[in-house]
């Protein structure tokens, strides 16, 4: 079973999606980017990537950390579909491309860019 973090917009979420609902949905009916596994899904944590100018790197380490604590270890992280959209429409300073291999070299996880397809 696929251990999953989230890591969504600070500045969108609850604007586009209240409460992440979207997420959850997806994860239930294994929609979008969650379509990708067979099994169920473990999901361990979702939190925000740190506000502009785009703290997620120091936001993840802090998350792998606590979720690592806590014997909940993060196998993939999900940008949520909101961090897509500031990236391609709100003038996110995150580069999607170079933000997901920073995260899987520093990690050592799978990073997906989305999560649902609505």
């Amino acid at each position: 079973m696929p251990r999953v973090a989230i890591l969504y917009c600070q500045r969108i979420k609850d604007h586009s999606c209240v409460g992440c609902a979207k997420c959850f949905k997806a994860i239930r009916e294994k929609n979008g980017e969650f379509a990708r596994y067979q099994d169920d899904i473990d999901l361990v944590a979702m939190t925000d990537c740190g506000d502009c100018p785009g703290l997620a790197a120091p936001r993840m380490k802090l998350l792998m950390e606590t979720a690592k604590g806590l014997e909940r270890a993060i196998d993939v992280v999900h940008f949520g579909t909101c961090m897509k959209a500031a990236m391609e429409t709100a003038e996110c300073p995150i580069d999607p491309d170079t933000m997901k291999v920073i995260l899987e070299k520093r990690f050592g996880v799978e990073v997906v860019l989305g999560t649902h397809s609505y």
